[in-house]
């Protein structure tokens, strides 16, 4: 400055300086001002901004759901959506393969296969699998009549493939069998499969699975994913009279979360993390893997050190104390049978020994009867969507996890905790090193960054099942039009809609398929 100041002083050339300087100082404030505004702007107008992550962890807070950012759940439809015609293509089969959340993500991608195909859609089968040996099928989970009726703006559903009556004679329609391919797009089913359906009048397609995209440019058909996932798919009025029996005496004592502990035998086997088990445990989980998965090399140290291994139960205790959750915490847990037994579940235990299962706090004789099965499954899922918090511990290809952390979002942003495993993996190691110097500090500073079940972006490869935000979501106080919430009376705008079809049986109908059921 000494210098610039001193050209000032002596003629024609630092005067040319001095304007230059100027000039240059007046370009930068005005960046600068440009720059701050902009950034203001933003942070004003950011309709599909996620809220601000917390400085800090408060136990007393996670105990009440997660900030909406002016958020609620709404799966209406909010631009013209017609209800189903008169005449349809043909029927659609499907059988949902895998266990009661991977069916529960085929049945919303079939009622939309129904929907795109303009198909009458035949209650969906549930695969007897061979991990849960359970034949309960939709109708033994599922509040049938509920279903057809929250959906009859949006397809029609029947029992079974009635008989074809032509020239006086009866014929029955065989559905025409087809394989789909695995994420298959729109397309597939407006050609390929719409073609067979219209040549024979019906298609079967087996397995189902995964068998449609989830990422859709059309928000209408992903609100109708919405409207069966979080609406139609009700559970049997028994298993809800079970579960809220459960909740209700777990929630007698206060606050409740509920933890889905991944750490049994197939995910085990899945994610090929042996070593921490015995030889006789190792030979078990291996011979699991080979019967049940594809071959390939996994070398347990690199597995664990990017997080592809399930949290330990042990290691779900020190994430949770590093929170300072005290050992008051009353967790109900969700898991089959937890391989390795008490010796994995002990230093848990210890650290949080107010632990329950649906068995320990029900020990019903439906339950214990069905506590590995689909009904199970169903009052764990339940149990843990009405809990205060939810923690899965390997959200990775857990269908159940998955599809809670979505429905607790739908559900009006309940706190999830979603450890970051491969994060967390160092931390862990350098403990088991014997590196215990701020573990507890390094274990929060991990778990500062996720959002506790707030409104945030879908990233792949996060599911539409996982986070359906922002498409099933509107705003009270929209900054974009596309996000204003519908008319509260949207039922009796679509109940309009259906009557002006013109065909009067058609709700009939589709309340007494529930008389076709029994094949």
């Amino acid at each position: 400055m000494r210098r610039l100041g001193h050209h000032r002083l002596h003629g024609k050339t630092g005067g040319v300086g001095t304007k230059g300087m100027v000039a240059k100082l007046s370009i930068g404030v005005i960046v600068l001002l440009i720059c701050t505004l902009s950034l203001l702007f933003s942070a004003n107008i950011g309709g599909n901004r996620e809220p601000a992550r917390p400085s800090k962890i408060n136990v007393d807070e996670l105990w009440e759901s997660a900030d909406s950012g002016g958020w609620r759940p709404s799966s209406a439809p909010r631009s013209d959506w017609p209800p189903p015609t008169k005449e349809t293509n043909g029927y659609l089969r499907v059988r949902c393969n895998g266990g009661l959340n991977q069916q529960r993500s085929a049945i919303c991608n079939a009622v939309l296969a129904a929907r795109i195909m303009n198909a009458t859609l035949v209650l969906p089968e549930l695969d007897a699998n061979s991990f849960w040996h359970d034949d309960s099928g939709f109708q033994g989970i599922y509040d049938v009549e509920h279903f057809i009726e929250t959906l009859k703006y949006d397809v029609k559903i029947v029992g079974k493939i009635p008989d074809a009556h032509k020239n006086g004679k009866t014929k029955k329609i065989k559905a025409f069998q087809i394989r789909p391919p695995r994420d298959a797009p729109i397309e597939w089913y407006l050609t390929t499969a719409l073609k067979a359906m219209k040549e024979h009048s019906a298609i079967y397609l087996t397995p189902f699975s995964h068998r449609l995209a989830e990422e859709i440019d059309n928000p209408e058909y992903q609100r109708l994913r919405c409207r069966v996932n979080y609406h139609a798919l009700r559970f049997k009025p028994h298993i809800m009279k079970l579960s809220e029996s459960i909740v209700d005496k777990l929630r007698s004592q206060g606050h409740f979360m509920s933890i889905h502990l991944r750490f049994e035998m197939d995910m085990l086997a899945f994610a090929g993390c042996f070593d921490i088990f015995n030889p006789e445990e190792q030979k078990i989980l291996r011979k699991y893997r080979k019967e049940n998965f594809a071959e390939k090399r996994l070398i347990y140290n690199e597995r664990r050190a990017i997080g592809k291994c399930p949290l330990t139960p042990e290691e779900v205790g020190l994430i949770l104390r590093a929170m300072r959750f005290d050992n008051s915490t009353r967790i109900y847990l969700a898991a089959g049978e937890l391989f390795g037994g008490e010796r994995f579940m002990k230093p848990f235990r210890t650290l949080f020994p107010r632990l329950d299962n649906h068995s320990s706090v029900d020990p019903s004789e439906e339950l214990s009867a069905n506590s590995q099965g689909l009904i199970g499954s169903a009052v764990d899922y339940m149990v843990c969507l009405l809990s205060d918090i939810f923690m899965p511990t390997y959200d990775g290809p857990s269908n159940f996890a998955n599809n809670l952390l979505g429905h607790r979002l739908y559900y009006g942003f309940r706190t999830t905790i979603r450890p970051d495993r491969k994060a967390l993996a160092p931390i862990f190691i350098a403990r088991e090193k014997g590196k215990t110097a701020g573990f507890e500090e390094a274990v929060r500073r991990v778990m500062l960054k996720t959002n506790f079940g707030g409104p945030h972006k879908r990233v792949s490869p996060e599911s539409f099942y996982t986070n359906s935000w922002p498409e099933c979501f509107c705003q009270m106080n929209p900054k974009k039009s596309s996000d204003k919430c519908p008319p509260d009376n949207v039922i009796e705008i679509l109940d309009s809609r259906l009557g002006s079809v013109g065909d009067p049986d058609s709700t009939s109908q589709a309340n007494s398929t529930d008389t076709g059921l029994e094949r």
